[in-house]
């Protein structure tokens, strides 16, 4: 049991930056890994990065990386994702997602999900 709430979502320039953020819940002792993912309109949901919760592991999906930076906190039990030089491609909701480890069983947890919007 792992609940997950996305903030930050919103309308911004081509260009700009934005901030999401994610709080965890629950059962956080067991998470292995949070990240983010998205789906764009008409779009498969598609990974965008990844952290472990030892923070020894970082991956991206090749278009966002130089641009978003995914960071954690244990003792807040948050994960965010800095996204920077935004571009209009970049419009979707927004999931965070969390990966557990639990009686020899993996699970994910998944956010209500955000909407990040990116003008021209």
């Amino acid at each position: 049991q792992v609940q997950l709430v996305e903030s930050g979502g919103g309308l911004v320039q081509a260009g700009g930056s934005l901030r999401l953020s994610c709080a965890a819940s629950g059962r956080t002792f067991s998470i292995y890994a949070m990240g983010w993912f998205r789906q764009a309109p008409g779009k498969e949901r598609e990974f965008v990065a990844t952290i472990t919760s030892s923070g020894g592991r970082i991956d991206y999906e090749d278009s966002v990386k130089g641009r978003f930076t995914i960071s954690g906190d244990n003792a807040k039990n948050t994960v965010s994702l800095q996204m920077n030089s935004l571009k209009p491609e970049d419009t979707a909701i927004y999931y965070c997602v969390a990966r557990t480890t639990w009686a020899s069983q993996r699970r994910d947890y998944w956010g209500q999900g955000t909407q990040v919007t990116v003008s021209s």
